[in-house]
């Protein structure tokens, strides 16, 4: 498929993209960024916006929409949470958002470090506003607890597709944990932000896409972005077509008209574009700990 011109993605380059990458690789860090190949990763790191993968490399699941790689992971690093945290400090990062591989093979899913880097940031970069973007931890609660009781800016999880879809685009994932975590999050402190992420253009229908929002609006979802699927390999799911930006649009409105506090839709958008701006906007967290000019 020709990609539409409304696509179109710059590649990362100058002295701020150069000077992070190889803080990075010191560090011994990985970010989503630079894995998932994020088409806006230049425009984040200029603008004091990086996403850190923790929980190592490799993920025990399959997704077949994902760059990242899986199998058998190593041992935990619970180094891994001060050096992040540090990365944020080196980077003067405004927002950190931290992500994670699954980690099945673990009954908390790899939680307390989460929960470790949001505090370890708050001591060493007071002020940077902290989104975790967490595995749906097979729908445990105590795990998730973990999590919140950090109290994050931002508890994320993306729900990717509709549920028709679900086991050919994340086999080993489960619709039910997604609204698990979500609704549960937002039960746990309502005070904490909570936001997910849909791709488009995998074979769902409009109609499928909009049931999808007002069901995550049901589960107390705060912050929504919506953005095309664009296919990493041939190896990888097959993408269906691609969506304009009127269909964006009015995706967009629709969120806003059943109540989301902030829609982010148009082709490139991934899930922590334009974070930092919707901390400083809404959370309470954020007041609480920094006042209105935190």
């Amino acid at each position: 498929m020709r990609r539409p011109d409304w696509i179109k993605v710059r590649a990362p380059s100058g002295e701020t993209f150069e000077k992070l990458q190889v803080l990075m690789r010191s560090k011994e860090l990985h970010t989503v960024c630079e894995e998932a190949m994020c088409p806006n990763l230049g425009e984040c790191w200029g603008s004091g916006t990086a996403t850190f993968l923790m929980l190592g490399d490799v993920c025990t699941r399959t997704c077949a929409f994902c760059d990242i790689k899986h199998g058998k992971p190593g041992l935990l690093d619970w180094g891994e949470a001060e050096r992040v945290a540090q990365a944020v400090k080196s980077m003067e990062l405004k927002h950190a958002v931290i992500t994670s591989v699954n980690r099945d093979e673990r009954r908390d899913g790899g939680a307390p470090i989460f929960a470790m880097v949001i505090r370890r940031i708050r001591e060493v970069l007071p002020g940077c506003s902290i989104e975790v973007l967490i595995p749906d931890f097979k729908g445990s609660t105590e795990a998730l607890k973990i999590v919140m009781d950090a109290r994050p800016e931002i508890l994320n999880h993306n729900v990717e597709t509709v549920p028709r879809l679900f086991k050919t685009v994340q086999p080993q994932d489960n619709y039910e944990w997604a609204a698990a975590t979500l609704s549960n999050a937002k039960k746990l402190d309502p005070d904490v932000l909570t936001k997910s992420g849909i791709m488009l253009g995998l074979g769902e229908t409009m109609d499928e896409v909009k049931q999808v929002m007002r069901d995550q609006r049901s589960w107390g979802v705060d912050i929504l972005t919506i953005g095309q699927y664009l296919q990493p390999s041939k190896k990888h799911l097959t993408m269906e077509r691609y969506y304009t930006m009127e269909e964006f649009a009015e995706l967009k409105a629709f969120g806003m008209e059943i109540g989301f506090k902030w829609v982010e839709s148009n082709p490139l958008v991934r899930s922590s574009y334009h974070a930092a701006e919707q901390v400083r906007a809404l959370s309470v967290v954020h007041r609480k700990l920094y006042g209105n000019g935190g």
